[in-house]
């Protein structure tokens, strides 16, 4: 639907200008620009942590300012599976006192087509879980802080309606 002002020059209508505010980047490997949403979830796939950056920086440049941080709150974390796009030199600058072991969940060489790999689809489904809120559908948020807070409050309103069922 388009008007026409008094000069008869069409204009988009209020409100419909799609115009996102707040930081944003740009993902040069996925073509994509706005925000990126990195959860760290347990095997249930309920979010230990989440944080939203600009989408200009990589997986592994966030993965290494977040994983020393889960040491110290979740001490009983021993063992943590990652994507393929999280490998590089940034695991050996963990060092070897690192507490949490880290394994790296890989596509066979030569795979063609979809194939469910082990512990990749917990992340896959937790995101699915977040994306039918209406707030997390699109990023509607101006700051990154109200973004990740926004994802924290969509995975308490799921916990308790699992627990308002038992």
């Amino acid at each position: 639907m388009r008007c026409e002002n008094k000069c008869g020059k069409y204009r988009q209508p209020e409100r419909e200008d799609d115009s996102k505010r707040g930081a944003r980047g740009f993902d040069g490997g996925k073509l994509v620009k706005g925000r990126k949403r990195h959860l760290m979830v347990d095997t249930l796939g309920l979010v230990l942590k989440a944080f939203v950056s600009e989408a200009n920086y990589g997986d592994r440049e966030v993965a290494s300012w977040l994983l020393p941080l889960l040491s110290a709150k979740f001490p009983r974390l021993k063992k943590l599976w990652a994507d393929g796009s999280y490998t590089g030199d940034w695991i050996e600058e963990l060092g070897e006192d690192f507490p949490i072991d880290l394994d790296i969940v890989k596509r066979d060489d030569g795979q063609r087509g979809f194939k469910v790999i082990p512990w990749r689809w917990v992340i896959e489904r937790t995101f699915a879980w977040l994306y039918q809120y209406r707030r997390l559908s699109k990023d509607y948020e101006y700051l990154l802080t109200t973004a990740d807070t926004m994802i924290y409050a969509a995975m308490i309103r799921l916990m308790l309606r699992r627990l308002a069922t038992t």
